[in-house]
Formats: structure tokens, C-alpha cells, sequence
């Protein structure tokens, strides 16, 4: 039996590692590759991390639309693989990317400036 995976599936080694949601889901925060600034949370099931792995550019799921997308397709702002990490418990994907314009909806930079709870004092 070969342990390499199907055209169009997630390596075997990995998908046995994520813990995912109830439905299917891990959480993938992006983060700009040489600033390190946190640019935004999204959704992946097995086959948008294939894709993200496979392609070089970061595919989500939309849990409100029910389908996968490809940060830039719509927008122009595209996020460029630099390389994707599990961390310690294999239930959060750090994918750090070349951010070419907004990462957020909004058209901000970044999801994080708007809202900020605390700040670091000076």
C-alpha cells in the first residue's frame, strides 16, 4: 500500500496530525514572513491546506459562503507561501506569506489595527 497521497489530498503524515474543529476545521493565522506582523485568521479544512502546500498561495475555507477561496482571486491582494508550520498540539497553521496589498476585508493591512484591547505601555 503506498503512503504517498492522492493527487488532490492532504499527505497522510499530516492529516493524521491535525486536530481539527467539529467541523473539520483548524484555524491558519497569516503572518508576514520578514516583519512578523500578524496579518489575519482564517479557515482550513484537509484540502485548503493541500492547496496552501501545493500552490503557493494561501486557500481558505469560508464558513459563511461554504466554499474554498484563494486570498487575492477577488481582491488583488494576494498572500505568497513563504512556509507553513503546525504548532506544538497540531491545531493551529502558521502560514507566513508575502502580503501584496490588504489582508483584511476592510482594506486594512492588517485584521489587528482596528480593535486594539491593550497596548504596551512606553
Amino acid at each position: 500500500m503506498s503512503t504517498s497521497p492522492r493527487p488532490g489530498s492532504l499527505d497522510p503524515a499530516i492529516a493524521d496530525r491535525l486536530k481539527r474543529s467539529a467541523d473539520g476545521l483548524v484555524p491558519a493565522i497569516a503572518q508576514q514572513y520578514d516583519t512578523g506582523e500578524v496579518l489575519m485568521l482564517g479557515w482550513m479544512d484537509d484540502e485548503a491546506l493541500h492547496r496552501t502546500l501545493t500552490t503557493g498561495r494561501c486557500t481558505y475555507w469560508s464558513r459563511s459562503r461554504q466554499e474554498y477561496w484563494v486570498k487575492g482571486d477577488t481582491s488583488g491582494h494576494f498572500q505568497h507561501v513563504k512556509s507553513v508550520a503546525l504548532d506544538c498540539d497540531a491545531d493551529t497553521v502558521l502560514v507566513k506569506v508575502d502580503q501584496v496589498g490588504a489582508a483584511c476585508h476592510t482594506g486594512a493591512r492588517t485584521c489587528f489595527d482596528d480593535d486594539v484591547l491593550l497596548r504596551a505601555a512606553d
